[in-house]
């Protein structure tokens, strides 16, 4: 979870003590009204992350290697052929394992190359070639998708509009019920959140055989939404 603080005071009549994100102690003297909110904002995703991995075994470490090396090629082809520098992909990891076999008595039967590349696109319609091309060369054993919004900041201040918007009504309709009116803001605290996404489990990639039956899974659909909340306390001096 993403986490933002702003804090400010406008005029020195407080002093203030952080004892939660959300709920800061604020020592208001008369003739003031303090109030919270909440506030969000759905920000459409401005990047798409593909994940996948690399994953051979055989009987000896380099075999397994060379044949981790031809596949992850196979990759860096399909990049290519859909105008991507293949040193846009990241590599989270790299390992070569042995692989045993226990019974009669343990001893090693191969080794197991794995590695995990992940491919960020700005350009939504080369996310179905690619899924599909990766499926189609049977390199990978595992393929995610998912939406994220990498430009944070606007979304912020709108989702901080919001809960501001929603904190400023409170105060109105306190101040007017008591027969009084909001002045100035004298003292603010704001919290950004960026609400995590449920973690699913990686799936099998999809079946080659069916990639020329009908359109890629992702065809047709509107990205989920990235939503981002706030929470905005705010000191007023009621008139």
């Amino acid at each position: 979870m993403k986490s933002a603080r702003l804090l400010f005071a406008l005029i020195p009549l407080l002093v203030t003590t952080i004892v939660a994100q959300d709920h800061p102690a604020v020592n208001a003297q008369a003739n003031s009204v303090y109030v919270g909110a909440d506030g969000k904002f759905e920000a459409v995703p401005d990047t798409a992350v593909i994940q996948f991995n690399v994953s051979v075994q055989d009987e000896t470490s380099q075999a397994a290697f060379q044949r981790g090396s031809r596949n992850v090629e196979q990759v860096r082809q399909v990049l290519r052929t859909n105008g991507i520098d293949p040193k846009a992909a990241n590599i989270g990891f790299l390992s070569v394992q042995p692989v045993y076999e226990w019974k009669p008595k343990q001893k090693v039967i191969g080794y197991r190359v794995t590695t995990d590349v992940t491919l960020k696109l700005t350009d939504f319609t080369k996310v179905a070639p690619i899924t599909q091309q990766l499926a189609d060369a049977n390199v990978s054993e595992t393929q995610t998708l998912s939406y994220a919004l990498e430009n944070m900041d606007e979304a912020k201040n709108k989702a901080v509009e919001d809960a501001y918007r929603r904190a400023r009504n409170s105060a109105d309709t306190l101040a007017r019920v008591a027969g009084r009116s909001v002045g100035e803001l004298s003292y603010a605290s704001v919290d950004t959140f960026e609400n995590p996404r449920p973690i699913m489990p990686r799936m099998a990639h999809p079946m080659a055989a069916m990639a020329n039956a009908a359109p890629a899974p992702t065809e047709e659909f509107t990205p989920q939404t990235v939503t981002v909340t706030a929470h905005v306390n705010a000191l007023f001096d009621l008139k």
